[in-house]
């Protein structure tokens, strides 16, 4: 993609993630997330870098209140990084925190044997493996709070 077009397109979804921002200020939602620790099978963890936000993270999203983490975290793997398969599949955590003005219980998952093939999205600019001793310094401070809270049982 060109460096305008990738240009433009990072304007127009950072602008609109700033909008729904304002909106989640006013009216203050309670929501919910799922997040993968998604680990290949020779342990890397897959990040993605999205086109909204700065550095790198663990690919997530938000859920329906009725839908079960794990499922919401396997569809968000889906759609962020073009997972093709998996093995097992494992709720880590729950825990509150207020992230852009909402009210979110966020769902850690960890899915191993992650295997998958990236392809063109509006929302992820790039998806890459690090190795979990050696991730990279920009990444986002609640990702690396998350990989740290879970990194025993990984």
């Amino acid at each position: 993609m060109s460096g305008f077009v990738n240009g433009a397109l990072r304007l127009l979804v950072t602008v609109a993630h700033s909008a729904r921002k304002l909106f989640w200020f006013v009216r203050r939602p309670k929501t919910y997330g799922a997040h993968a620790i998604a680990l290949t099978p020779e342990g890397r963890i897959i990040l993605v870098r999205l086109r909204y936000a700065p550095g790198w993270r663990v690919p997530g999203g938000g859920r329906r209140a009725d839908e079960v983490p794990m499922d919401a975290a396997l569809r968000e793997l889906r759609e962020e990084i073009g997972m093709t398969a998996h093995s097992e599949v494992k709720l880590a955590c729950d825990f509150e925190e207020s992230i852009d003005f909402k009210r979110d219980t966020a769902s850690l998952v960890v899915v191993r044997d992650v295997r998958y093939a990236p392809r063109w999205s509006w929302e992820v600019e790039q998806v890459r493996e690090f190795p979990l001793d050696s991730l990279p310094p920009d990444i986002s401070p609640t990702s690396a709070l998350w990989i740290e809270k879970v990194r025993p049982s990984l």
